[in-house]
């Protein structure tokens, strides 16, 4: 297995007051068609401004940043710190024009770079026998 792998930016995450979209590159124009048929999307995007040696080597936090929770492994927890700054967020689509997404909110930060989107489509079946933590 190689030890690394190359991921490049497919568009950008753009917040200016209410308005969120994802500006996506248009040699990936192709790549949009049908997704106006959807209502909601998962996209994929890079934690751009933790990407440190120091950040990634952090293994484990307090969940949403309480130190009134245990410290919990980053692989249990939504936490931005992590060996590997790969990000996922369900968003509804507004619109699709050209090349660009308007969605309605994402947990992104101005800028950070959109590596991956995929259509959501709800699971057929339930999931059975889930478990989460109390702390969430």
């Amino acid at each position: 297995m190689p030890e690394s792998y190359t991921i490049h930016a497919i568009g950008v995450v753009r917040k200016k007051g209410d308005c969120v979209r994802l500006e996506i590159e248009s040699r990936y124009r192709d790549a949009l068609l049908g997704l106006d048929d959807f209502s909601h999307i998962w996209v994929y995007y890079w934690f751009h401004r933790n990407d440190t040696s120091e950040k990634r080597q952090v293994l484990r936090v307090h969940p949403r940043k309480d130190e009134n929770l245990p410290l919990t492994g980053v692989f249990a927890t939504h936490s931005p710190l992590r060996p590997n700054l790969i990000a996922m967020t369900r968003c509804r689509i507004l619109t699709v024009v050209g090349t660009t997404i308007t969605i309605d909110d994402i947990d992104a930060l101005d800028g950070s770079p959109v590596i991956d989107i995929k259509c959501y489509i709800p699971p057929k079946q339930p999931v059975k026998d889930l478990r989460i933590p109390g702390w969430v």
